[in-house]
């Protein structure tokens, strides 16, 4: 049986996420709250594993890992919390809610 890739993302210490693939989530974990690898999460630790999804191909974790990179803060807290009505509303750029967010910051 192949080998299972997975897409994930990571809360850091300063409440900024990261999203990854890898083949093996254990490892690539332990290399993130290690610092082994550097880069973003290196200086953001600890981290916390919030969400993943497994794939049966690294081209599909590859896929969904690009798009969720796109998506806004809202978007992925949607996706994290399993709220799908709030997902679905957060696809759509709201104009109005925005400039009020936005103005409050």
């Amino acid at each position: 049986m192949a080998r299972p890739f997975f897409t994930y993302i990571l809360q850091c210490s300063d409440k900024s996420y990261y999203v990854g693939h890898t083949d093996d989530l254990e490892r690539r974990l332990a290399e993130h709250e290690t610092g082994a690898t550097g880069g973003y999460t290196a200086t953001r630790r600890p981290i916390q594993l919030v969400w993943f999804e497994e794939f049966p191909t690294r081209e599909e974790a590859k896929v969904v890992e690009a798009q969720l990179k796109k998506w806004s803060r809202r978007k992925k807290e949607a996706l994290i919390a399993g709220r799908t009505e709030e997902l679905k509303a957060a696809a759509r750029k709201d104009w109005v809610s925005y400039r009020q967010r936005r103005a409050l910051r």
